[in-house]
Formats: C-alpha cells, sequence, structure tokens
C-alpha cells in the first residue's frame, strides 16, 4: 500500500451497509477496506459485478452513507462531509462514469455541458470559459468546434473523451473513474487508455480506476486491489498482482480474461478450479467469502475469515492457502499446453 503518511486518498476500514428489509439484517456490500493512492499514482479496483467496487467509488463521493471507517483526503477527513463542503471538494475530486450515453444532457451543446461544471466555483468571464473549454477539448483529442454540437453527434468513444473533459474542467487532483471503457469497442477502449495516461502525466493526476476487466486494470494501475463480495482478497503492485496471483478468486478472473487464440482460451478455462460446493446463502458469518467458490478451501476457510498478510512475491493476500498455491497462472498452463502440443 501507498505510504498513508503522504497519500492524496486514504480509505481506512470502509464499510457500507444496505437495508433490505424492516426485519432482515442489512446487506454490508462493502466490508472494512483499506486502500491509499498517492500523487500521480493510479490504483485499480477489479473485482465481478456485485463485488463491492463501484460501492468503494461512491462511498468516496459521499454518493453512499458510510457505515464504518473513515475516507480522508489531502489529510482532510471527508467521510461525511456536508452538501457545501461536497461542492468545494468537487474541484480537487471528480468522477468519469461508466455510460457515455446517459451521463451528457442531450439537450445541451458539449460548450455547455463542460462550462457547466464551473459553475459551483464561480463562472468566469466568457472568454475564459470559451478559451478554457477549447483548450479541453483539444487536450481529449476533439475539435473546438466540438463545443457547438450535441452529445448525439458523436460516437461512444467521442462521448466518453466529453466526459473526461468534464470532468477535468475546474483542475482536479483525483479522478475516480467508473468502468469508463466497459461500453466500447475493444479499438476505442484502447485509445480511451491512453489518453487517461497522457493526461495523468501531463496534469499530475491521481486515478482509482473501477473495472471488472483485470488485463485492463493492468494496463492503466501501478497498483491493483482486488475485491469479492465488499472484502479485499489481494493487493499489491500491479505487475506482481497479475503476473504472479497469490489468490485464487485473483487466479480466476485471470482464467476468465478473454484470449486472442481459441484454443489457448479453451485451455486456459479448463485449468480454472472448479467450486468445491456449498452456496453463499449457506456461508457462515466469519468464514472466507471465497470459500463456496473455491477448490483450495478447507475447514480454517469455513470457520475463519482471512486476514491480509504479506506475500513472498511482495503483495498482501487474504488466504488461509495462498502458501500452497505458488504454481504459474492459468495462462501460463494452458500457454505450457499449447506449445507442448
Amino acid at each position: 500500500m501507498s505510504d498513508v503518511s503522504s497519500a492524496l486518498l486514504v480509505v481506512d476500514d470502509l464499510t457500507v451497509e444496505y437495508r433490505v428489509g424492516p426485519r432482515k439484517p442489512p446487506f454490508r456490500a462493502v466490508d472494512t477496506v483499506s486502500l491509499a493512492i498517492a500523487a500521480k499514482e493510479t490504483l485499480g479496483v477489479v473485482g465481478e459485478s456485485g463485488s463491492g467496487k463501484s460501492t468503494i467509488g461512491r462511498a468516496i463521493l459521499g454518493l453512499v452513507p458510510v457505515a464504518g471507517g473513515r475516507v480522508i483526503f489531502a489529510g482532510r477527513d471527508i467521510t461525511r462531509a456536508t452538501y457545501k463542503e461536497r461542492r468545494r471538494l468537487s474541484a480537487d475530486l471528480q468522477v468519469v462514469f461508466q455510460d457515455p450515453y446517459s451521463s451528457l444532457n442531450p439537450a445541451c451543446t458539449i460548450g455547455q455541458t463542460l462550462s457547466e461544471s464551473l459553475r459551483p466555483h464561480g463562472l468566469p468571464s466568457k472568454a475564459e470559459v470559451a478559451s478554457r473549454v477549447a483548450s479541453m477539448l483539444e487536450q481529449v483529442g476533439l475539435p473546438v468546434d466540438a463545443a457547438k454540437r450535441y452529445p448525439a453527434q458523436f460516437s461512444g468513444g467521442q462521448r466518453q473523451r466529453i466526459a473526461i473533459a468534464r470532468a477535468l474542467m475546474v483542475g482536479p487532483r483525483l479522478v475516480i473513474c467508473d468502468e469508463p471503457v466497459s461500453s466500447l469497442d475493444l479499438s476505442v477502449q484502447a485509445q480511451v487508455l491512453n489518453l487517461l495516461a497522457e493526461l495523468q502525466d501531463a496534469l499530475k493526476l491521481s486515478y482509482l480506476f473501477i473495472s471488472h476487466d483485470l488485463p485492463v486494470v493492468r494496463h492503466v494501475s501501478h497498483r491493483i486491489a482486488v475485491v469479492y463480495r465488499g472484502r479485499l482478497m489481494e493487493h499489491g503492485a500491479a505487475s506482481q498482482v497479475y503476473d504472479h496471483p497469490a489468490h485464487p478468486y485473483t487466479a480466476a478472473l485471470l482464467a476468465a480474461a478473454p484470449l486472442p487464440d481459441p484454443e489457448l482460451q479453451r485451455r486456459g478455462r479448463s485449468t480454472r478450479p472448479k467450486a468445491a460446493g456449498g452456496g453463499a446463502d449457506v456461508l457462515p458469518r466469519n468464514s472466507c467469502q471465497f470459500a463456496p467458490r473455491c477448490a483450495y478451501a478447507t475447514d480454517i476457510c469455513w470457520r475463519q475469515q482471512p486476514e491480509l498478510e504479506q506475500s513472498t512475491g511482495g503483495s498482501e493476500v487474504a488466504c488461509h492457502h495462498w502458501r500452497d498455491l505458488a504454481s504459474p497462472t492459468p495462462q501460463n498452463r494452458a500457454q505450457e499446453v499449447v506449445s507442448a502440443g
């Protein structure tokens, strides 16, 4: 984890719960997750749908109530910041959402949309606004005359560039990217990811990059945090987590990632561990969250929730059996099979 004392963002034992009924206990979407992001760093948060990764981002933004823990931004506790405080905070903390089609107002021109983000911080003169809009459009690879057009006149990739431009208009220090390329074609995804990397270097930005796609997260992140059912499973340098996963869930995410060779894809998936049984509805309270799906689960996994500990590769992993699982990744095993054949 980044040095907490110098981190731009610190998430400390964050817990988020949702009420599901008057007589039922609350559903814990995020369970005591701790993360930190340094200046000019990208932390990737990856997990399946429903893992709680987007809820972490929404809690940081103040869009969902926090049941426990703290969110500290630039040395200031913003866990329960008021509406006015959040408006002021938006100058430093912005977000890019998943769907570029629904995130832009179809009735407003692009120039109006970009300038609107300046309103909470005091609009400068019209000339200054126009100059800033033109400059930002150029930075995201769009022509200046795009300011006079409407969202319907742009493709999905162009709309996401506009959404990125809107987030950067106020000069933030941290941008939360919530599945920013998942709805785009593969070729367009690569363009947007490269744009985010270029903007990070040019504007000294920090990113919290949320995605279900581990290869995409690997491409843009300095560090990766793997989340499952609201808990942190593994965390470490991007190269370490991707190339040498210590947790069975991380390995399963890698095995599920699409590969360009169909035969390699088929054989890679055939090496994935099969679930051990015992569905999530009968999961004991203090057990490992991944136990019902893990082929390596033993009695201790059902009785005791594993704590994060340092692996031999340097990453942090929450698994009782990570020492026994030091083996090639599913992709590498599949590659060995193909090469041997």
